[in-house]
């Protein structure tokens, strides 16, 4: 039978094998973040080889050949390495149609994790020009059935009158035909196949594109992107399949994220989206669109250890840079004096201030939480005078986007050397050189990263520039079986 259109040949093993390149055997030296291994040849010339693993003998076939380097796809594995272990997933592998959502699989977990570890002491020492005072224990949590959130690619396949709902098929756009996944709650996974079922009978298939996971405590949301208006018959489809699935709620999107509402409205707070932190005595919800962390068991960890590494004393002031939902500010907030969450989106600031306003009574016979405010505000262009008008704290939290907080902390460091140098700092063309009177840069800066090359960058800043020490760092395994690295670092000041 011929394969469908969408699925047209493009694994790099069958581009090998048409390639003029014979066979090679390699020793495989190390792993990169996109789970590529990683030889030379006797020329010192470098190949990557998809599949393979650190200290692996491996027969390799080049499908691509640069001048600098050269890219395999592995053939046979002729020593294997102790740390291979047999994927969980079928749909995992080199193979056509393969499953991109993991790149791992075949590497033990603890493996896994020391690969990010490497990369994180890689970034900070080559771009940040600085290693950690201490190294710390990984943040890791259940290897399997973590992900609360994804997001869901769907396509109707006309020809074999097939949908398919799940991740994009390794190195490729089209939608890999998956009928489970193992880093999904295993409730979801069970869904994938109904789903299929469900859309296949809908009367707007074809315009159906995607649907976004986001799981609560209680409550599964799945939102559908529709490019067309649903008909009767879609929306009783919709509602008749959440009969049959306690805890599912449906949210329609029909254009972009300020389109996307219930399709049932409910007033009742069972019905509610939310997650809890339980330490905390707090209870967060949300919108299926709001940005969440993926792994709900991690994030609890993470924010004690955020907060244990911060050390919030009862009479200090913090900020809470790139605040979001309250995430970190609230538990910051049954800890410190007073709070300052500060973040982009007004929706989210919206969303932070009910969710402190429904939590502000202590919980579980806890701390009330302190007097804490919320402000909205582009991150990317600080400037000093901003940061000198929100006021001196005793210590900051920075929980930024990929993007990091390179501006914050360059405002940073322009007002270190300001109170170093007595030279005020230049505000820009036109401005007035700034005053900053009383103001005191923190003594205790906690960096959350979900991107280890701009926390590396932004690191630079602070010790290089702004008179901190990095004390320590290391990684978060939020993304076990992906190459994603999520970590946290603390930063002190050099009060010499």
């Amino acid at each position: 039978m011929a394969r469908r259109k969408q699925n047209k040949p493009h694994n790099p093993a069958l581009a090998a094998s048409q390639a003029d390149y014979p066979p090679d055997i390699l020793t495989v030296e190390s792993l990169d973040i996109e789970a590529q291994g990683i030889a030379h040849r006797e020329d010192g010339k470098v190949v990557f080889i998809d599949g393979a693993l650190p200290f692996e003998e491996v027969s390799v076939s080049v499908y691509r050949k640069k001048p600098a380097f050269e890219k395999a796809t592995l053939m046979a594995v002729l020593r294997e390495s102790s740390q291979r272990v047999r994927p969980q997933c079928p749909h995992f592998g080199l193979h056509i149609g393969a499953c991109g959502g993991c790149k791992m699989q075949h590497l033990h977990v603890a493996a896994q994790v020391a690969v990010k570890q490497r990369v994180l002491e890689d970034n900070l020492w080559h771009l940040g020009r600085l290693k950690a005072d201490n190294v710390m224990r990984p943040i890791e949590g259940p290897a399997w059935n973590y992900r609360y959130r994804a997001r869901l690619s769907v396509r109707f396949v006309r020809k074999k009158g097939e949908v398919l709902v799940g991740f994009h098929e390794r190195k490729s756009g089209y939608v890999a035909d998956i009928r489970e996944c193992h880093v999904l709650p295993r409730y979801v996974s069970d869904l994938l196949l109904p789903l299929r079922a469900l859309i296949g009978a809908m009367d707007a298939k074809e315009t159906l594109p995607q649907i976004e996971l986001a799981c609560g405590d209680d409550i599964t949301a799945l939102v559908l992107r529709h490019m067309e208006p649903l008909s009767e018959g879609d929306v009783a489809r919709l509602r008749a399949f959440a009969a049959v699935h306690p805890g599912l709620q449906w949210w329609l999107q029909s254009g972009g994220p300020d389109t996307v509402k219930l399709l049932d409205e409910t007033t009742d707070p069972a019905q509610q989206l939310g997650y809890a932190l339980p330490v905390y005595g707090i209870t967060m919800p949300f919108r299926p669109t709001d940005f969440t962390q993926v792994n709900p068991h991690i994030n609890q960890v993470l924010v004690s250890r955020a907060l244990r590494l911060l050390d919030v004393q009862g009479a200090e002031r913090v900020i809470d840079w790139f605040c979001g939902l309250g995430n970190f500010t609230l538990p910051l907030a049954t800890q410190a004096r007073e709070v300052l969450g500060i973040e982009g989106s007004e929706a989210l600031v919206a969303r932070s201030r009910e969710n402190y306003a429904s939590n502000k009574a202590p919980a579980h016979g806890g701390r009330a939480l302190a007097a804490t405010k919320f402000v909205a505000r582009n991150l990317f262009e600080m400037t000093p005078g901003m940061l000198v008008a929100d006021g001196a704290a005793d210590k900051w939290l920075v929980d930024p986007p990929r993007e990091g907080a390179y501006e914050l902390f360059k405002s940073l460091a322009a007002l270190q050397q300001q109170l170093r140098t007595g030279v005020p700092c230049d505000e820009g063309e036109g401005q007035q050189n700034l005053q900053i009177g009383g103001w005191t840069p923190p003594a205790r800066i906690v960096y959350v990263s979900c991107n280890p090359a701009t926390l590396a960058r932004d690191a630079g800043v602070l010790v290089n520039d702004a008179g901190y020490r990095c004390s320590s760092a290391g990684v978060v395994n939020m993304f076990p079986h992906t190459a994603h690295v999520e970590s946290i670092a603390v930063f002190d000041l050099n009060l010499a």
